[in-house]
């Protein structure tokens, strides 16, 4: 937790300095005359939870980092529709208690997200953008940590590598400033079993600069 709040203490004093070489032009980027592409940063915080028919994979939320880029092209010229795609570093996970013993499971993905933004100009520089899409992952590592036991391995040793689900949100944009607020529901069964699907679910703020 104080390396995710550090990271994001860091991009957050960081942004108004990317901002001061935009202070000076308005932002019409939505405007079908100007820019039709842009990229960004993100980092962000990540509120994830399994949930599964297997006790052992239902699980409570944790907290994890996501960090990465994204790219966005407008689909028309005539309506603010966008399409962004991003491949982010993304902790998910859980925790819960086997027999009274604590037990973490932390899961490291790359992620593919792909939305749709509409962009709904409330003036020169300020962007409300809801969105929907889905996203595509691979798990990258993972631990398995039993408090009890003292004793930890590798989570993919008992769940697949592979997720992807929808993804839907919100976020919002100042000039070069960005941040959002976003759900992931996972589709994919992670479980190695069809009887016992274990699914991921995550809560996301992220927060960025757009170029």
């Amino acid at each position: 937790m104080k390396r995710i709040i550090t990271c994001i203490m860091v991009i957050a004093l960081a942004i108004p300095t990317f901002a001061q070489f935009e202070s000076n032009k308005s932002r019409s980027r939505y405007n079908h005359n100007d820019t039709e592409r842009y990229y960004g940063i993100r980092l962000g915080l990540n509120i994830a939870s399994i949930s599964s028919d297997a006790s052992e994979f239902d699980t409570d939320s944790r907290t994890g980092l996501a960090i990465g880029g994204v790219y966005g092209i407008q689909l028309s010229r005539n309506t603010p529709l966008w399409l962004e795609a991003g491949l982010m570093y993304s902790e998910k996970g859980g925790k819960t208690h086997i027999a009274n013993d604590k037990v973490t499971y932390r899961l490291s993905y790359l992620q593919l997200p792909i939305v749709v933004k509409y962009s709904i100009d409330v003036d020169d520089d300020f962007f409300v953008q809801p969105f929907f899409g889905g996203y595509l992952a691979l798990g990258l590592g993972g631990k398995v940590k039993n408090y009890g036991e003292r004793e930890s391995y590798d989570i993919f040793d008992n769940l697949n590598r592979f997720d992807g689900g929808l993804r839907l949100g919100c976020g919002v944009e100042y000039r070069m400033m960005y941040a959002e607020i976003g759900y992931d529901l996972g589709l994919a069964n992670i479980a190695q079993d069809d009887f016992d699907a274990a699914r991921t679910h995550c809560l996301f703020m992220n927060i960025g600069v757009n170029f």
